[in-house]
């Protein structure tokens, strides 16, 4: 009556990476079929409205001539629910799918070849192939933190040169305003002593 458990190499098996993400697409795949369904009256308003944009977008594109344009019009508003079924149809069939397989697109990234780099050496005499094999990257390393020391410093004098002239610009701004303060009050002085005169 009791079960025998399975032999232990089956304990031990656990599913592969490509097999997870198989299982997992899957899952997406269903619950985006669920959730068509569920929201079949959302779909096709949504539907409609593509309809409605699209068919008024190539008929005035196609064809331009007014009386042409608006009987065009008419027939696509009669032939409206029939396009509607279709649509709805083709919609829940493929689209989950479809959604699924961008999906997918989107969360298998690539892999990012790295650019091979051409080092140009400003000494003739020191060649990259006169290095040997195990000291050319230290050589880049080196040149690469010797140029990122050249920028940082770059960098820091121009904030600074940067920083010391809104400064000054600002001082100047202040005394400026404090000169024009100062005008404006000895002119009112000067125009309180006139008035006391009178």
């Amino acid at each position: 009556m009791s079960k025998q458990l399975p032999p232990s190499s089956s304990f031990q098996r656990s599913p592969t990476d490509a097999e997870r993400e198989e299982k997992l697409m899957q899952d997406v795949l269903l619950l985006l079929e669920s959730l068509v369904e569920r929201e079949e009256s959302t779909v096709k308003l949504i539907l409609n409205c593509l309809y409605d944009a699209g068919a008024t977008n190539l008929i005035n594109q196609k064809f331009p001539s007014r009386p042409v344009n608006k009987s065009l019009r008419w027939v696509s508003k009669m032939s409206k629910p029939v396009i509607r079924m279709i649509a709805w149809q083709w919609f829940r069939m493929n689209c989950p799918q479809l959604i699924t397989d961008w999906l997918r697109s989107k969360i298998e990234f690539s892999r990012v070849e790295t650019p091979q780099v051409e080092v140009v050496v400003d000494n003739p005499k020191l060649q990259c192939s006169s290095l040997p094999q195990a000291e050319y990257p230290l050589y880049e390393v080196k040149q690469l933190r010797g140029q990122i020391k050249m920028l940082t410093g770059v960098l820091l004098s121009v904030v600074t040169v940067l920083t010391g002239s809104f400064l000054w610009a600002g001082y100047l701004l202040e005394r400026s305003h404090l000169q024009v303060v100062e005008e404006l009050q000895n002119q009112v002085k000067t125009l309180e002593a006139s008035v006391d005169k009178r």
